[in-house]
């Protein structure tokens, strides 16, 4: 009887929370990616394992302007790529708005103003002036499930806004479960090209573990690569990586790999796709996708293919602009830096005349024992702004670095470089080549093909601002 009595009276303060619940509007969270309820958020979905990191992008809200009516605007340090140059805090007319902290810059929000002086002087993006405590970033909208606006598009990865390695798995992961999800009628046509159930632009963390996925769930799968296997990797702008926690990778298992090289890195994924067998399609740089869900066309430098469903994992970077030289391929050639003092110590030759790499070269040359050779094709900077071409004189006047203008470099090989001037061709002992020539954007490739780019406002985390 009192068994029976206590379960009722359990039973009732269920219900009655239940219903307290309901009328405050309190929402049982759920997962994005399969809708399984989440018991105290937790850092991974039970059911489906995806860690829910990767949706912090995609649930946060679009900026309805510019700058938020009534939020001040401040400094916001992104503690992810912040490479610990300092470069920033004599840059900021706010005395103590910034200070470093070991190797990270520190914004103090009773002193900061936003003046954005930081994010001018910053050689890697950085620094951004946000609004409130919040971070804004511009990125592709997409759902849950990393779809587009347009019905049967994509976008994962570090095109997606966030580039970490291991989000980039698993958003590839979650694109490919939804792609294999939709209804697929192969189409028989012997006049029209074979057609994918999806195609996957790009073999970078992203792209591959589509690919996996996909062949893993039996899906018709294409990946066309712009350039050699893995080229996100080949072409990444650190020198050191670090995946903290272990990635599932489809048909191969947990990937670990701690405080690694970027060459490691790509050892391991050359390795994945041998005993995998993945298919990958090199030298098939997309120029174009047209159609409809369905029946998209992929205009590739190699031919045209077709694909029900595109799912686009080419880097944040695009496709940079190369020399054309002898040995660019090697794994000591950079488009972008991310970590600067990486390089302390090397011997290295900097190619470009704009902003981003003349303040390559300048933040290189904060390094302790970097030697930096600045090369430019043309005898003046006409294309960068005054005051990096001041400071690059005032650098270059001291002896921090050298600057070779109307050269190019004609081969690099290792421990060794080639550049032409005036008087010849020179060899000259190097490390690294860094090549910031310009490129193309991937942004206005997504808005030709009609995917929506806007302004969200991400959370900032505790590392991040110092109030």
């Amino acid at each position: 009887m009192w068994w029976t009595i206590g379960f009722l009276l359990l039973t009732a303060w269920f219900a009655s929370r239940h219903l307290r619940e309901r009328s405050r509007g309190v929402v049982v969270p759920t997962c994005p990616a399969c809708g399984a309820k989440l018991d105290d958020r937790p850092n991974r979905c039970t059911k489906c394992g995806i860690p829910l990191q990767i949706f912090e992008v995609v649930g946060a809200e679009e900026a309805l302007s510019d700058l938020d009516s009534g939020v001040e605007s401040h400094a916001v340090v992104r503690s992810d790529l912040c490479v610990g140059c300092g470069v920033c805090v004599p840059a900021c007319p706010e005395e103590g708005a910034l200070r470093m902290e070991g190797k990270l810059a520190m914004v103090d929000l009773t002193k900061c103003v936003g003046h954005g002086h930081c994010a001018e002087a910053c050689p890697v993006s950085a620094i951004v002036v946000g609004a409130g405590n919040a971070q804004r970033v511009e990125v592709p909208r997409v759902g849950a499930d990393f779809q587009s606006d347009v019905a049967g598009i994509y976008v994962v990865g570090e095109l997606g806004g966030r580039g970490l390695i291991k989000n980039a798995i698993n958003e590839g992961c979650v694109a490919a479960r939804s792609v294999a999800a939709e209804e697929f009628e192969p189409d028989s046509t012997s006049a029209q090209p074979h057609l994918y159930q999806v195609a996957i632009v790009g073999s970078g963390p992203a792209g591959l573990s589509a690919a996996l996925e996909c062949k893993r769930l039996g899906v018709d799968y294409v990946v066309l690569e712009q350039g050699s296997l893995a080229d996100t990797i080949r072409k990444y702008p650190r020198h050191k990586l670090l995946l903290a926690e272990p990635v599932h990778i489809p048909l191969y298992g947990d990937l670990w790999i701690a405080d690694t090289s970027k060459e490691s890195l790509l050892a391991a994924w050359e390795t994945i796709v041998e005993v995998t067998g993945v298919e990958v399609k090199t030298q098939h740089r997309v120029i174009a996708v047209e159609g409809r869900v369905g029946s998209f066309l992929l205009r590739s430098s190699q031919g045209d293919l077709r694909a029900a469903r595109v799912i686009l994992a080419m880097g944040r970077r695009g496709s940079p602009r190369r020399l054309g030289i002898e040995g660019e391929d090697c794994a000591s050639v950079f488009y972008d830096i991310v970590e600067m003092e990486a390089f302390a110590g090397r011997r290295v030759v900097v190619v470009g005349g704009g902003d981003s790499a003349l303040e390559s070269a300048l933040g290189l040359a904060e390094q302790e024992g970097t030697e930096v050779i600045l090369s430019y094709r043309k005898a003046s900077f006409d294309r960068a702004k005054e005051r990096n071409v001041a400071k690059l004189d005032e650098a270059e006047s001291r002896g921090a670095l050298r600057v070779w203008r109307e050269s190019q470099v004609r081969a690099i090989r290792s421990g060794e470089i080639d550049i032409e001037d005036g008087g010849g061709v020179h060899t000259l002992p190097n490390d690294d080549l860094i090549v910031r020539i310009g490129g193309e954007a991937p942004y206005p490739f997504l808005e030709r093909i009609g995917v929506q780019i806007v302004k969200k406002d991400i959370p900032l985390v505790e590392s991040q601002v110092d109030a």
